[in-house]
């Protein structure tokens, strides 16, 4: 059993006073449902679960009047399993296939006997519609492939290499070159093996890169039926798109342009489309800022955008020609850098960034700005030996109508320090974590 962070959320929901089903949701293939069984059998003395995909019969406990005594009774015959009242918990999985499951979930939740879990992919697609939204009775968790940490988990290394770079990253102190050079060589692995569950452990039992590119293929195949069976309109569209991403992330200036599409197309058209393959998970938005100033909401240019894939194993295996050796070999410029960009971006997201880019052509192009401590701070990725060249953050971070602080260039190179600008080994992006909400801001309303 792989190790897996989101554990740590499902462990604060069991334990938070304030009780809600937990819905958990994510793309497929990312290893929720082995994840909540693992969860559920440490935690639970007993574990009831419905998958509405394997059995569809089980719908019918749903069909009748959404009361709590009626539901549990249903579910209870239907499975033939006793429930321990205070000590067990029922897992709904795949519930977008069954819409009536959801809405009772405000009904479950009040009755109060048991624990509720739900889980399912592409629930923001709008595949069936739900009555009525549970909304004030659900905790949503949302999971993602393996970051690069669970990676290095996987993969044996140990816990005291990982505090070392932990206080390499926080101290800005060169890491050991030894295990700079170790841990290149796993971020290179984790570029084409990415974070899919089946993949990794395959390739932890037996690193064969032959054998987990075809895990992905199957994956990829996976994926577009999705698009067939659950997009209820313009399927050819996000198909296209969504085979589109690769090349489009190959181009110059990473833009996703619907010209290579069609040159008729209009973003009005197409923006559902986009909209669909981020909603179920599989693609990793990232607008254009007409300035890099904070909110970026205000800037935002959602017409001009770069379109990531959620993972970038998943990317090197939809990517023409032998990729994964180039790779291998340490060759990270291949494609232009765009696959090592993308596995930047699919890290920003997992630690809770919004992903944002800035490019003007008369002014200059940066590869993301994210907000830290409430500033704006501005991400270069460099593939190359060359990272130390990067003209446009130098004129970005001279901008005095934009007063940006601090940049961080992610690059092959140790931790150095110059000025504004911090390189850190791409590998360090793993520790670039968002600004966290605070759990509690009380304040004190004093009126006449």
């Amino acid at each position: 059993m792989l190790k897996r962070k989101v554990f740590e959320k499902f462990t604060e929901w069991k334990n938070s006073s304030e009780k809600k089903a937990m819905l958990v949701t994510g793309a497929r293939q990312i290893g929720k449902t082995h994840a909540i069984r693992a969860f559920a059998k440490e935690n639970y003395k007993s574990v009831l679960e419905i998958n509405f995909i394997d059995t569809p019969s089980a719908m019918s406990a749903f069909e009748g009047d959404l009361n709590a005594d009626t539901i549990i009774t249903a579910l209870t015959a239907f499975s033939q399993q006793p429930l321990e009242i205070g000590n067990s918990v029922i897992f709904l999985d795949e519930i977008q296939e069954c819409p009536r499951a959801r809405t009772a979930i405000k009904f479950l939740v009040e009755d109060g006997r048991f624990d509720y879990i739900e889980s399912g992919s592409l629930l923001g697609v709008n595949y069936k519609d739900v009555p009525s939204y549970p909304v004030g009775f659900e905790h949503i968790v949302q999971m993602f492939p393996l970051d690069f940490e669970e990676f290095c988990w996987a993969n044996g290394v140990q816990a005291e290499t990982l505090q070392h770079l932990k206080n390499s990253f926080d101290d800005n102190s060169i890491v050991n070159e030894t295990v700079h050079q170790k841990m290149m060589q796993l971020f290179r692995y984790y570029i084409i093996v990415g974070g899919m569950p089946a993949v990794v452990q395959s390739f932890v039992d037996n690193h064969d890169i032959a054998r987990t590119t075809l895990i992905q293929k199957d994956i990829l195949a996976l994926y577009r039926q999705d698009i067939s069976k659950y997009a209820q309109k313009d399927k050819e569209r996000i198909k296209e798109i969504f085979d589109k991403i690769p090349s489009e992330l190959n181009s110059k200036n990473r833009r996703f342009m619907l010209s290579d599409i069609n040159s008729n197309a209009r973003m009005n058209r197409y923006e559902s489309s986009f909209m669909w393959l981020a909603d179920a998970g599989v693609s990793l938005p990232c607008y254009n800022l007409s300035a890099p100033t904070i909110p970026f909401k205000t800037s935002e240019q959602r017409n001009l955008m770069k379109v990531y894939l959620n993972d970038t194993g998943l990317l090197c295996a939809m990517t023409v020609g032998n990729i994964q050796y180039e790779i291998l070999q340490g060759n990270l410029e291949v494609n232009m850098g765009s696959i090592v960009e993308n596995v930047i971006a699919q890290q920003l997201v997992t630690n809770g960034f919004e992903l944002h880019y800035f490019d003007r052509k008369s002014v200059c192009e940066l590869d993301y700005i994210v907000q830290k401590n409430n500033s704006p701070l501005v991400l270069e990725v460099k593939s190359g030996k060359d990272y130390h060249r990067h003209a446009a953050l130098g004129k970005a971070l001279e901008n005095k109508d934009w007063n940006l602080q601090n940049a961080i260039v992610f690059c092959p190179g140790n931790i150095e320090k110059k000025e504004k600008i911090t390189y850190l080994p791409l590998y360090m992006v793993q520790f670039l974590k968002a600004d966290e909400l605070p759990k509690s801001l009380v304040v004190k309303v004093d009126v006449p």
